[in-house]
């Protein structure tokens, strides 16, 4: 596509084509010239034909990294440093005191239930629309996972609601920051302070996000990071625990390195516990990783904006919305909602169908977690069945109704965060591919 396509001709290629599908609004100004083909899903030619930049991206630094702690012997992080050294350079990114790495983003979660003694009988504050371990963690320790509903228009759990969830079960919350935004954390640290309550920040997908100027992870208790192959900061595997009281993090450390004390290597054990370390492998790329990092979350920060901008032109587009606290949306995904009632009732699936054809990946988002056949399989199990009566289960039950959450399990639509690491050009494109597929709607409805 033409660099020097002007924006008055395009507007007027799209006013144009607009008139004649009898949609209300234009390709948005300065997006890229469209193909006036019929729909690629159809037969014509997609927007776009190159791929996006892949994930993950390595270089050197990556395979010197490795080859240092591959030749050092030292390959667990009780022998080696490595790991030691990922966790120091992530305290100084967030400006905190106290940071574990783990095995997992869902270690990070269990390790922080753990240290915060949730058990059977508790219950947690959590969000209906997230990935699933956010609930995994609540679940391992018998304790009941408290569904709030959804914010649609933000996608993040409603703080407005979460005080009248609370009952004197309640042991914590743990809103999650999602798709590299932030919860509204005013709300919420207001209310746990009020109900004396920790907080679990649940940051798994928004690496150096922002609220108020401050990293999201450091804002509660405790907060959790994933670093699972598709996240922003990625080692295959792995997670971070940000702890406010070095007493927390004390017990998170013990917890992950099967319960033992201070002395890592030591036959000596205080509690109960697992194995949840990331090996000095993980910390290698990890310290590979963080020399690009810097650049990669200003780079999808401004991508995003200008896409955010050439979205709101196109009616039945609305992009996800960010409370007033958010200095920094760190786009782990860029998030939308979808209208079929300005693209001639085309279906969502049908869109998503028609979008990746023009050459743009996406998809449909969650599903309603609280609805999924694993929590009534949990709450039917010999523990919980034991742990609670059947009274107890029937009434958790009839909680379970997020009404907002089910709308936009029907509506999202996702990018992922690789999309954002081009150019501009690259955002021109997927709006130009939205716009296309508004003007024939109508075909791809009827074809």
């Amino acid at each position: 596509m033409s660099k020097n396509f002007s924006r008055r001709n395009f507007l007027q290629t799209s006013l144009a084509g607009a008139a004649a599908t009898g949609v209300a609004s234009a390709a948005p100004a300065g997006a890229a010239p469209v193909d006036s083909s019929k729909p690629a899903l159809l037969g014509g030619t997609p927007v776009r034909s190159t791929a996006f930049p892949s994930w993950p991206l390595v270089g050197e630094a990556e395979e010197r990294q490795l080859l240092e702690t591959l030749r050092s012997r030292k390959w667990n992080r009780m022998e080696g440093g490595v790991v030691a050294r990922f966790e120091k350079e992530w305290a100084t990114r967030l400006g905190a005191s106290h940071v574990l790495a783990t095995s997992s983003g869902t270690s990070a979660l269990a390790c922080s239930m753990n240290a915060l003694e949730i058990g059977p009988g508790d219950e947690v504050i959590v969000p209906p629309y997230t990935f699933v371990a956010t609930i995994n963690a609540v679940l391992m320790q018998h304790a009941l996972p408290v569904f709030v509903d959804t914010d649609r228009e933000t996608m993040q759990i409603d703080a407005r609601k979460i005080e009248a969830a609370i009952t004197p079960r309640t042991r914590a919350i743990m809103p999650v920051h999602l798709g590299g935004s932030v919860a509204d954390m005013d709300t919420i640290l207001t209310i746990a302070r009020k109900h004396n309550l920790p907080v679990v920040e649940d940051a798994c997908q928004s690496h150096l996000a922002e609220w108020r100027g401050r990293k999201v992870g450091t804002l509660g208790d405790l907060g959790c990071f994933s670093l699972q192959a598709s996240k922003n900061l990625n080692s295959g595997e792995g997670g971070i625990i940000v702890a406010r009281e070095a007493r927390l993090l004390d017990v998170c450390r013990s917890f992950h390195n099967q319960g033992r004390g201070q002395a890592d290597t030591s036959f000596a054990y205080v509690r109960n516990g697992d194995n949840r370390r990331l090996t000095e492998f993980q910390g290698a790329i990890l310290l590979a990783q963080l020399t690009r990092f810097d650049e990669q979350v200003r780079r999808r920060e401004e991508n995003a904006g200008y896409l955010t901008s050439l979205l709101h032109q196109i009616t039945g587009i609305i992009p996800a919305k960010m409370y007033d606290g958010v200095t920094r949306n760190a786009y782990h995904l860029y998030m939308f909602r979808y209208d079929p009632a300005a693209f001639k009732g085309l279906s969502r699936n049908r869109f998503i169908q028609a979008l990746k054809a023009e050459g743009i990946p996406c998809g449909g988002g969650y599903s309603p977690l609280y609805r999924e056949p694993f929590l009534e399989n949990t709450l039917n199990s010999r523990a919980y069945r034991y742990v609670y009566t059947v009274k107890q289960l029937d009434e958790y039950r009839q909680r379970l109704n997020c009404p907002e959450n089910d709308r936009l399990c029907a509506e999202a639509v996702w990018f992922t965060q690789t999309m954002f690491l081009g150019g501009r050009e690259d955002m021109d494109q997927i709006a130009s591919a939205i716009s296309k597929i508004q003007r024939q709607a109508a075909d791809l409805v009827n074809g």
